[in-house]
């Protein structure tokens, strides 16, 4: 009714200032006329302002306003400045207009869709914050920004608009270039940058249509769509093997080569353990000691020993490379394993974070060789309790290198080298574990896919990873370690916490929310989660992973509970690990592929040798960039698993496979292949039998006239419509 009011009112005071314009050429108005009709024309403009949810233009004042002749419109831009120029209004991005007020911002990383639309995540805000894309502005996906809020989206999410970017993501971009006639763009392999790159001809620097490039942004002008970037590296053709691996890598930010001044140090360090050295050191030479790993691993960390002590006790060795011990501050060396602060583990190869010298010679523990550790002893029950415990370094001796498959055929079999042996500690690892959920552990089994490459790296086939008694038989010994180092220096002798600077590895307690979520959706199934406590959580939540083992819907239920879970970090401050159980933990078992472990080492031994610690500040920033560096090694693992799948079912097109829904979205359902776990698109548009909408909380597409439901985990037959090797992209169609 105000609006209709409000129309209304601004006519009658068109009419009058329209008819003094009009009769402007046969009268002169006087000055104070002019003044009245201008003020009433603010005053409309104001209340425009003030209604509006979001910033106005020019043009939205005039076609609100009903204003078409050129005097009129000219007098709203009059109008406008003044309104800038007394700050009742202020701009807001490039010809955009909003009211002036006690207006609180946001600043965060906007992550953009395809479509250039793109969501924030703000300090202080509890949810993600919606920009469209005409409300983005010049920005990239990863750019730190700072927003207003103008309304909501969709009655749900809070909307805004970029204000200014703060901060533009530091980094060059990867793509593929296409060359049309006097237009150079390059399409960057992540769709989540939100725009493509206009190239000037004399900026591609040799680069040819079809090549896979790096590019860094020269300019983006005001006006213009796409920033302005050239051509810095040409990586090589797009869809050839290796450049689409180098490309990952580039993309990511990850070196594939280390410098020549950290080989030529490397180079310089001695594959030969002194007598000296040997003599500072607890020697363990004489007890038996092996390690299982997978089969085509290179980098041995860890090994375990095992020597019985009494009729009822033993003696269990965690030995770790000591990777510290060569790794010294303030070399080279140290600043490059610093920067990468992981390995990053692609399908075709390893990126290691130490040269190839240290990582799979000097420093892993290989069998039949001497070598340098830094190791947890623990003094065991029969029934798996910890009596007595010892810190500090040591030399090992490994006697013998098992495969995780021939330390299995050992448990399995009963029989085989140091069956003994092998036989107590899977004894002893079963009653940790069986104790340790108790406790409140989670245990996620989720099925890990394996490609088969032939020589050219092509697919082959594939296979699935899943743990097994060996596996966790390791998994448990490490755990074991890793929490009683972090509570040997985070607990006093009286079990209050220390005030000792400290790396750990936590996990927040999962976001009530996202808990309510998985709840309603296994509630489908049969299934009930109890969310009194986060004991009741953990509880009921292996429950249901125990349910649902071996049914179609497992592997959906349990990434979706894996997804509801915090992210682990790495931080001083200490909250316990939440999944595990745990309330003090840190990461001590993995240090020539982990930085925070060769920190943990180097602390631990301070500690041991009675020194303080007063870096708190910057043990926490190594902290956070371990943690940055963690995500980014993930999301690269994935997009080279993602680039394989593709690769997998090139040739391929027409062939129909069983597949179950990993993902519903309002364009259409994602799809997982059965036998290869390749995920793929089936588009809304290819869904023929009805018209299909989303309902999130079900997590599924509902036909609007038949009411039939594609929901998560259901199962499903599908055809591959089409393999794009170049956008790592797979189409399918159901049968």
């Amino acid at each position: 009714m105000f609006g209709f009011i409000f129309l209304i009112y601004l006519a009658a005071e068109f009419i009058f200032l329209n008819f003094t314009i009009m009769k402007k050429k046969k009268i002169t108005r006087n000055k104070s006329s002019s003044t009245k009709n201008l003020n009433a024309l603010k005053r409309g403009i104001i209340v425009l302002f003030k209604d509006s949810d979001r910033p106005l233009t020019h043009k939205d004042i005039c076609r609100l306003l009903q204003v078409k002749d050129k005097i009129t419109k000219h007098q709203i831009l009059f109008v406008i400045k003044n309104l800038l120029a007394d700050r009742t209004i202020k701009e807001i991005g490039h010809g955009k207009y909003g009211i002036k007020q006690s207006q609180t911002f946001y600043e965060g990383r906007i992550e953009k869709v395809v479509s250039g639309a793109g969501y924030v995540i703000c300090e202080g805000l509890d949810t993600d914050v919606f920009i469209s894309a005409r409300n983005a502005g010049q920005t990239l996906g990863g750019d730190r920004v700072r927003i207003s809020l103008t309304g909501q989206h969709n009655g749900k999410n809070p909307e805004g608009i970029v204000v200014s970017v703060i901060e533009r993501v530091p980094k060059d971009f990867v793509g593929n270039l296409r060359i049309d006639g006097r237009n150079c763009f390059v399409t960057p392999d992540n769709s989540r940058v939100g725009t493509d790159f206009y190239i000037p001809k004399d900026k591609l620097n040799g680069a040819k249509n079809g090549d896979k490039v790096l590019v860094r942004i020269l300019d983006w002008p005001k006006r213009a769509k796409s920033p302005f970037a050239e051509v810095s590296k040409i990586i090589g053709r797009a869809g050839e093997h290796h450049a689409e691996i180098h490309a990952i890598l580039a993309e990511y930010g990850l070196p594939y080569e280390f410098p020549k001044s950290v080989e030529a140090y490397v180079s310089s360090i001695s594959e030969e353990i002194s007598e000296e050295e040997i003599k500072t050191r607890r020697d363990m030479r004489k007890v038996l000691t092996f390690t299982i790993d997978p089969h085509d691993a290179k980098d041995f960390d860890d090994a375990l020993s095992i020597e019985q002590i009494s009729e009822d006790e033993w003696e269990i060795g965690i030995h770790i490379a000591d990777v510290s011990h060569y790794v010294k501050e303030g070399t080279v060396l140290n600043d490059e394993a610093y920067e990468r602060a992981t390995s990053v583990y692609l399908v075709d190869r390893v990126v290691p974070m130490l040269p190839e010298k240290l990582s799979n010679k000097v420093c892993s523990l290989r069998p039949h060789e001497e070598k340098l550790c830094f190791s947890a002893v623990f003094t065991m029950n029969r029934k798996a309790e910890v009596r007595e415990e010892w810190f500090g370094r040591t030399v090992i001796y490994s006697d013998h290198r098992f495969t995780y498959e021939d330390a299995q055929d050992v448990i399995e079999q009963k029989k085989g080298k140091f069956v003994d042996e092998i036989l107590l500690m899977d004894q002893l690892a079963k009653k940790r574990r069986t104790k340790r959920i108790k406790e409140g552990a989670i245990t996620f089994d989720r099925v890990e896919v394996k490609f088969r490459l032939d020589q050219a790296n092509n697919p082959s086939g594939v296979y699935f990873k899943q743990a097994k008694d060996a596996n966790k038989l390791i998994e448990e010994f490490m755990l074991l370690a890793n929490r009683r180092v972090a509570a040997f220096i985070g607990k006093k002798m009286d079990g209050t916490p220390s005030k000792k600077p400290f790396v750990y590895r936590v996990h927040d307690v999962p976001d009530p929310d996202k808990i309510a979520t998985f709840s309603a959706f296994v509630k489908q199934f049969g299934h009930h989660i109890m969310m009194k406590t986060p004991k009741d959580i953990s509880n009921s939540m292996n429950r249901v992973l125990a349910d649902v083992s071996g049914k179609r819907e497992e592997n959906m239920v349990e990434l979706l509970a894996i997804r509801t879970m915090s992210k682990a970090k790495y931080t001083t401050e200490n909250i316990g690990h939440y999944g595990l159980g745990f309330n003090y933990y840190t990461h001590f078992t993995s240090p020539i592929r982990r930085w925070p472990d060769v920190m943990v080492h180097r602390l631990l031994q301070r500690y041991l040798d009675g020194e303080k610690v007063n870096n708190k500040e910057v043990i926490e920033a190594q902290c956070k960039h371990s943690s940055e560096m963690e995500k980014l090694s993930t999301d690269a693992e994935r997009s080279s698993i993602k680039y394989m799948q593709v690769k997998y079912l090139v040739g391929k097109e027409g062939q129909e496979f069983d597949a179950i829904v990993s993902g519903v979205t309002e364009f259409g359902m994602f799809v997982e292949l059965e036998d290869s776990l390749c995920e793929g698109l089936v588009s809304m548009r290819d869904i023929k039998d009805d018209h299909y909408v989303l309902n999130k909380e079900s997590f599924s597409l509902v036909g609007r006239k038949t009411g039939h439901k594609f929901q998560l985990g259901d199962p499903i037959r599908v055809r591959v419509r089409n393999v794009d090797l170049v956008k790592k992209q797979l189409d399918f169609e159901l049968v």
